[in-house]
């Protein structure tokens, strides 16, 4: 067959390629970053497939739970087995509403402060720490919790101090039981959803592998921690780093933590439902890390003028977890916002 036959005529190499192949039809190839991108592609199927059967084994070898810590507080929240922890014995209440992957040990260094001159409080929400793992992980739903809490310990009237996704839950409290309370703050946290990722499960067991590896490495707790603390924060030591890993190796824990990233993502309320806080005749506050690089520089004022609070305390040198690295600082808000209290709002 001739070159002009094939549509090869006037193409560098047309005519040897004939000589040395007679009667062959020559393709022409596709462009080369289709090439790459196909055999990455496979690459990183064999890849994925060889981990997930590596993953199998290793999950096997590193699975099992441990007990929560002895002499743990417990009470019965909406009809949630809660673990929570109380400071002081005098003065007026004050409740601590943690964060996502937190719990209510993180507020050790504020609680300590406040229980100089209050009775302080603070709870596992459902989904963390040590209580009873019970879906769904929405606000709604752990709000429930934190009102059955206030109501089942007799706390009258308490301020809520709530840190970061935590906001979202004190603030589903104070709307659905506005007498419940006498005050409100956001501590690092605007109230607002972080959205689900919902893919986690496509990961198969290599989730699991990858959240056992994260646990069984002390270098990645204190990365992770460090991050968030920032420089004012002390180095975690070997209890520290043991605090922050238990909470996820008890029964249930694993579970959940997928549930919550698989269907809620971070606790959170739609920006109209927080603006609803400024019809409440409650106190609000709004403190802030000035280094917190969870949210924008301008964060603190627009969400203090969202829930109806006055101008934002921002606190410098601090970052997301101010409750830990600048404790006294935190404590000194809190006491402003305890002033303004409205016992009979």
């Amino acid at each position: 067959m001739a070159t002009d036959e094939l549509g090869l005529e006037g193409v560098d190499g047309a005519e040897d390629l004939e000589e040395e192949h007679p009667g062959a039809v020559h393709l022409p190839r596709r462009p080369w970053h289709r090439r790459v991108l196909r055999r990455a592609a496979k690459t990183v199927a064999v890849v994925f497939v060889t981990l997930t059967m590596l993953s199998v084994p290793y999950n096997a070898y590193t699975a099992g739970t441990v007990a929560p810590p002895p002499g743990l507080s417990y009470v019965t929240a909406d009809g949630i087995h809660t673990r929570y922890e109380t400071w002081g014995t005098g003065g007026s209440p004050i409740v601590l509403v943690h964060g996502a992957f937190e719990d209510s040990d993180s507020w050790q260094n504020l609680a300590t402060l406040l229980a100089q001159d209050h009775r302080v409080y603070a709870l596992d929400l459902t989904g963390s720490g040590y209580s009873q793992r019970v879906s769904p992980y929405t606000p709604q739903y752990m709000a429930a919790q934190l009102t059955g809490l206030v109501a089942a310990l007799h706390i009258d009237r308490p301020v809520l101090v709530s840190h970061s996704s935590g906001a979202a839950v004190a603030a589903e409290a104070v709307l659905e039981s506005p007498h419940t309370y006498s005050g409100l703050m956001f501590l690092d946290g605007d109230g607002l959803p972080i959205p689900s990722p919902g893919v986690t499960w496509l990961l198969g067991p290599l989730r699991t592998s990858v959240l056992h590896l994260v646990l069984r490495s002390d270098w990645a707790i204190r990365t992770i921690y460090a991050s968030e603390c920032g420089p004012s924060c002390p180095r975690l030591d070997a209890a520290g780093v043991e605090r922050f890993r238990r909470p996820y190796q008890v029964a249930g824990a694993e579970q959940g933590l997928w549930d919550t990233l698989d269907t809620v993502g971070g606790p959170g309320l739609p920006a109209s439902r927080l603006s609803q806080l400024t019809q409440l005749c409650l106190p609000k506050a709004v403190t802030f890390g000035a280094q917190d690089s969870v949210f924008a520089a301008d964060a603190p004022e627009s969400i203090a003028a969202n829930i109806g609070a006055p101008a934002p305390t921002v606190i410098q040198g601090a970052h997301h977890l101010s409750l830990i690295s600048h404790p006294a600082q935190v404590a000194a808000s809190v006491e402003a916002l305890v002033e303004r209290a409205a016992p009979n709002c």
